[in-house]
């Protein structure tokens, strides 16, 4: 090998770990500076969190001195109340949990569901973290059976309000009844207030049973669902079909919001021991998770049209010349069903709490 052409390859070579050692430092340099934009965005939202906190603080503070009735609302529950939905909700959008419109819907619930109180915000973040989960999980099995199926689960601001919407004005009416604040469930010393905390704990334990049996029975039923009014087997994603394993699940799931609505009572309730028990909130989140999920799949064989189409091989919600019937009738959207659901749920289930309450 000549002398030039050694040299002229050493030259390439430095050139060449010359523009490599550029290129690593431009991006670094761009690292450092997505991380120092993401820091400042954060202090920024802290900033303007704490603000909008001391703000409703004091707002409060000069309402309850007007009226002389109200207690104002501390400002760290103001702060926790715009702070912690507001974190989850971000999350929730970067993971596409939810879209803008349903950021926006999970914003508002959630801040007024921790404002009242931090068992309802609680018990729906376990609702919300499990099913937007398990709507991931099996993906590629349920878009086999789903003509539906959308990647990812990504929730509007409907289906946020079908869900999320009976619970917040129940716990606006809380707020109404005896102020933020948690309490233990007791009949005998705040009836209302305690109606109030079961109804907002059935419709979220309802919402969460009917999405744990949806996500997975069709992945872990080794068995065909049955249609819930005729026992009779349908295929699967079938509106009003249902499984043992489903049915377990939307125990477990009701279970779920029960379990954590009870350990946040246990942690936040001072001298819960001086209560009655409490412990059967458990037990009542599990059956409305059940009752909830049972009730959605007879309204849902009745109100929801199902049909097998042979063009695709899957069960679908529309009537087409390729569309075998197979049960319901196209009066109710899947929402509308959960809705209506929660809402019975709701009415119902407090009342019938209220006869077999421990006292």
């Amino acid at each position: 090998m000549s002398w030039k052409k050694r040299k002229g390859e050493d030259i390439w070579n430095y050139f060449h770990q010359t523009t490599l050692r550029s290129a690593s430092i431009d991006s670094d340099n761009e690292l450092l500076m997505k991380e120092y934009v993401k820091m400042m965005t954060d202090l920024i939202v802290l900033s303007f969190t704490l603000a909008l906190s001391l703000f409703f603080w004091i707002v409060s503070l000069s309402i309850s001195a007007f009226y002389g009735t109200l207690q104002p609302v501390s400002p760290w529950r103001w702060l926790l109340s715009i702070l912690v939905p507001l974190t989850m909700t971000a999350r929730a959008m970067k993971s596409r949990s939810l879209d803008r419109t349903g950021a926006l819907g999970a914003l508002m619930v959630g801040f007024v569901l921790t404002m009242a109180n931090y068992s309802f915000f609680s018990s729906l973040l376990v609702f919300f973290v499990t099913s937007s989960r398990l709507t991931r999980w099996g993906g590629e099995q349920k878009k086999k059976l789903d003509a539906d199926y959308k990647e990812g689960g990504q929730r509007n601001w409907v289906q946020v309000f079908c869900n999320g919407g009976v619970p917040t004005e129940l716990a606006l009416l809380y707020m109404i009844e005896v102020g933020p604040g948690e309490m233990p469930i007791d009949f005998t010393k705040q009836y209302s207030a305690s109606w109030m905390c079961l109804s907002l704990l059935g419709a979220l334990a309802c919402s969460n049973g009917d999405t744990w049996a949806s996500e997975v029975g069709p992945v872990l039923s080794k068995s065909k669902p049955r249609l819930i009014t005729t026992w009779k087997e349908v295929p699967a994603g079938t509106n009003g079909g249902v499984t043992p394993v489903g049915l377990v699940a939307s125990f477990l799931g009701g279970l779920a919001v029960g379990g954590t609505y009870f350990l946040t009572q246990l942690l936040l309730v001072p001298d819960l021991h001086m209560a009655v028990p409490q412990w059967p909130i458990m037990l009542y989140g599990g059956v409305a998770g059940l009752l909830g999920s049972m009730l959605d799949s007879f309204l849902g064989a009745h109100m929801q049209y199902s049909g097998f189409d042979a063009s695709i091989g899957k069960v679908v919600s529309y009537e087409s010349p390729t569309t075998r019937r197979i049960c319901g009738k196209p009066i109710l959207d899947n929402n509308a069903v959960n809705l209506f659901s929660s809402v019975i749920v709701a009415l119902v289930l407090p009342g019938l709490a209220w006869g077999l309450w421990p006292r």
